[in-house]
């Protein structure tokens, strides 16, 4: 997949087959527009485009309350992205006087002009342009006009999907994990920086890596402890991981992220590692005593194998 920052560069491809989108999550709604640009393409043997914006639109039109959380960082998303087989992505950089673009404008300055637009495969109700003035009726009108041809995606299909960012961030946010997972069809995951922390569990002998994430636009579930996976250095490990206040050895204001890898005996302070979640044990919890905890993630520890490596696997 070639990825451009630039729109500029975005040259001398066959027959663009494009879609438009924030693509967050790139979820089972996004494989399926992706696998509809891929028939499309290998019909007219065409090449697929997505035409994507970072940051979120929402974020510079309404940068005191949008509230929003993303499923992935611009960097997780492109390499969902050339997993499930693009062939184009254009990251148009959105700022306030792009989204002063009128409809028309946006469809002539850059889907023609710049792209050079064969086949546009978009949702019944997408927006586009100053005010979201932009729409499917509109680019059925404008496709005679510079000779293009538009797909609709219909009501019906995307109410099959029964799917969207929202309710993945939802599930997410609530620690639903095994929802989140299904509607995603891939593990969610979060990615961070191991920093120095207080040492306490190695204590009772369950050393943690502090997580230290980079954009605190990426969302984070639920606190709880989850079972989790990662790959360190090319080799695959189990573990268990905390998000809370931690309750028992330190009532921290700030909420934590501490990972515990089984049979892992390597220093990784500064390294940069990425996390799968597989599904949640539990809720945080207060315990009276380190023997307590201690018990606990024992308990936790059984509890995350089992999971991780079922019987039947």
């Amino acid at each position: 997949m070639k990825v451009y920052h630039n729109i500029e560069d975005f040259k001398n491809v066959n027959k663009p087959i494009i879609t438009v989108g924030t693509f967050d999550g790139v979820h089972i709604g996004h494989q399926r527009i992706i696998k509809r640009l891929e028939e499309i393409a290998d019909k007219t043997k065409g090449e697929t485009v997505l035409l994507t914006f970072f940051p979120h639109p929402r974020m510079i039109l309404f940068p005191d309350s949008h509230g929003l959380k993303l499923i992935n960082t611009l960097s997780e998303k492109i390499a969902l992205l050339e997993q499930f087989g693009l062939d184009h992505l254009i990251i148009l950089p959105f700022d306030k006087s792009f989204s002063q673009t009128e409809p028309e404008d946006y469809v002539k300055n850059f889907l023609i002009d710049k792209i050079n637009l064969h086949t546009i495969v978009i949702g019944y109700d997408h927006q586009f342009g100053k005010n979201r003035k932009g729409n499917l009726s509109l680019l059925n009108k404008l496709a005679p006009k510079y000779n293009f041809r538009v797909e609709e995606i219909s009501a019906q299909e995307i109410d099959e999907i029964k799917v969207s960012s929202t309710k993945i961030r939802h599930a997410i946010t609530n620690g639903d994990i095994r929802v989140a997972t299904q509607y995603l069809n891939h593990n969610f995951t979060l990615e961070g920086k191991v920093v120095e922390g207080k040492r306490i569990g190695r204590t009772i002998g369950y050393p943690t890596a502090n997580i230290e994430m980079e954009f605190d636009y990426k969302i984070v579930p639920a606190k709880g402890v989850y079972v989790i996976q990662s790959v360190i250095d090319g080799e695959q490990y189990n573990g268990m991981l905390n998000i809370g206040n931690r309750p028992t050895v330190a009532k921290e204001d700030n909420v934590t992220i501490e990972a515990h890898f089984f049979d892992l005996n390597k220093d990784l302070y500064d390294k940069t590692i990425s996390i799968v979640f597989i599904e949640k044990l539990r809720n945080e919890m207060k315990f009276n005593s380190l023997d307590e905890l201690k018990n606990q993630l024992h308990n936790d520890k059984i509890n995350s194998l089992r999971i991780s490596n079922p019987i039947n696997a």
